[in-house]
């Protein structure tokens, strides 16, 4: 009984002295288009958020992805470029379990003081989509689609894909209305200094299944959904120098 009180002090602990990761998000410098390209000067110029976080790695190659974020008066944008040799998918079914295929995630606490208020956005490498939104003023279904989201992969939308020789990255992009954050966030659209709480995940498909995070978690299994440890992000009103 003491043996096991002072394992979960100790796991506490742990948890309270972990530095969550943390980024700044600048304006875009112009114009973003959808198209699952990056390839725009704002793009090019957005600093990267670091490396990602491999929690549970016990085998395998650890994969890396290159993500960042920008913002204007009406979208959060991000963008994820995964290195990948083995690129699956095969749900094509929205709202179905895109988990299970190659796909990159992003959940959102726009209020700091309400972590459990968070928001979630699931996209596979084909395009399909669950997103879900888990807040105290909310009564709706789980799932559920906000207006005027953007997405768009590097890989054709909509169509099973197999391991391939040739497979080597995908590129995925978002950009998320901030209208959909209003009943959360002290600004829509964002204010110099405002601080939210996110993760960006990866799961690494079936040939390679990794699971990776932007900020740590340190929960025993693969578990995305852990808003106390989301990394903090703060908003500067300017483009990237």
């Amino acid at each position: 009984m003491i043996r096991t009180l002072l394992l979960a002090v100790s796991a506490a602990s742990a948890l309270d002295a972990q530095t969550l990761s943390a980024y700044q998000i600048f304006r875009t410098a112009g114009r973003i288009v959808i198209d699952g390209k990056v390839d725009e000067p704002a793009w090019k110029q957005a600093p990267s958020v670091g490396d990602f976080h491999f929690n549970w790695w016990t085998a395998g190659e650890k994969e890396q992805t290159i993500a960042k974020l920008l913002w204007d008066d009406e979208y959060l944008y991000a963008s994820y470029y995964c290195h990948d040799k083995h690129i699956a998918a095969d749900v094509v079914e929205h709202r179905g379990p895109v988990s299970r295929d190659d796909s990159v995630e992003i959940f959102l606490s726009p209020n700091p003081a309400k972590l459990r208020n968070y928001y979630g956005f699931e996209m596979n490498v084909i395009g399909t989509t669950l997103n879900h939104l888990r807040a105290d003023w909310y009564t709706g279904p789980r799932y559920w689609d906000p207006e005027g989201v953007q997405l768009r992969t590097s890989l054709p939308e909509g169509r099973v894909k197999q391991d391939a020789p040739e497979d080597d990255h995908w590129i995925l992009e978002i950009a998320i209305p901030l209208k959909t954050f209003e009943k959360d966030a002290a600004h829509t659209p964002p204010q110099e200094g405002d601080m939210w709480r996110l993760n960006l995940n990866r799961a690494g498909g079936k040939t390679n299944a990794q699971y990776s995070t932007w900020s740590p978690v340190t929960t025993p299994k693969p578990n995305f959904h852990v808003p106390e440890q989301f990394g903090e992000v703060r908003f500067v009103n300017r483009p990237p120098k």
